[in-house]
């Protein structure tokens, strides 16, 4: 009787543990299944490509996408397309109903949230961009971050200011060029600009965050004239600049180089082209 009873119990505790394990791989499936797949693997992914070969945003495939993605619930894709709809101003350019629609999409997944991620997600980058800028005071290079969250407030951090903007200044452009530019497998490295009489060299970084692709940038901007005309042709200038440059606040013991480079230096060699 008590072997019928305990056959009873194992047949019981192993029906639970199956049971449990059923339950368990569905709430796994139904998970991974609103979770989703990204916003790119649709058709409607809202973004085409011109004769010119210049990305352009297409609100016609940005409708369809909300549409859908109202009626078939799929978290990644559903959090992309807030953030794209935020950095393409949508609120400002949809007709009523449309607008409506995208209002429902917003609230469904949780737009205030899908921005406030991406905004503490720029937090170490904007400790990044403070530390490096300081490494480099009063030298004529400005280094900032966007945060992309929203293109028409997009400057989130500068350091070293030389193109007098403030926080909260527009990038609208931004956004569609880095999309464009990742597209083609182009980088954004050491391209000039020309603005009436001044000049920089620049480079921009974009920031990808998993399952959401641009969120930021930093961009480094170089005062060219600066440099070229005033640092160049002036000695107390060029020994300010040379000063900021190797200005150090604190010394270390630390060793940075490799170990061949470690006896060189015990045995005189005194920097990287001292052959």
């Amino acid at each position: 009787m008590i072997e019928g009873i305990l056959n009873i119990v194992y047949g019981l505790i192993a029906s639970g543990i199956f049971l449990g394990i059923g339950f368990l791989y569905g709430r796994y499936k139904e998970r991974k299944k609103n979770h989703g797949i990204p916003l790119e693997s649709y058709p409607f992914y809202p973004f085409t490509i011109d004769d010119t070969k210049m990305l352009q945003f297409d609100f016609d495939k940005f409708n369809e996408a909300v549409l859908h993605l109202l009626k078939n619930k799929n978290h990644q894709a559903g959090q992309q397309l807030v953030l794209i709809g935020e950095q393409n101003n949508v609120r400002a350019l949809l007709k009523s109903t449309a607008l409506q629609n995208y209002e429902k999409l917003y609230k469904i997944y949780n737009g205030d949230k899908v921005l406030d991620d991406s905004t503490q997600f720029l937090e170490n980058y904007k400790r990044i961009v403070r530390l490096i800028g300081d490494s480099f005071p009063d030298c004529g290079i400005e280094i900032l971050l966007h945060n992309l969250s929203n293109p028409s407030k997009a400057l989130y951090h500068i350091k070293n200011n030389i193109t007098g903007r403030d926080v909260e200044a527009p990038a609208t452009n931004l956004v569609m060029d880095l999309k464009r530019r990742n597209s083609n497998q182009e980088d954004k490295l050491n391209y000039e600009l020309n603005i009436g009489a001044r000049k920089f060299k620049c480079t921009t970084i974009p920031i990808y965050k998993e399952n959401m692709g641009i969120v930021g940038a930093i961009c480094i901007n170089v005062d060219y004239n600066y440099l070229n005309e005033e640092v160049r042709n002036h000695p107390e200038l060029k020994n300010k600049f040379l000063d900021s440059l190797c200005k150090t606040d604190m010394k270390l013991g630390e060793n940075i180089l490799s170990k061949s480079e470690y006896e060189l230096a015990q045995n005189g060699k005194r920097h990287f082209r001292d052959f």
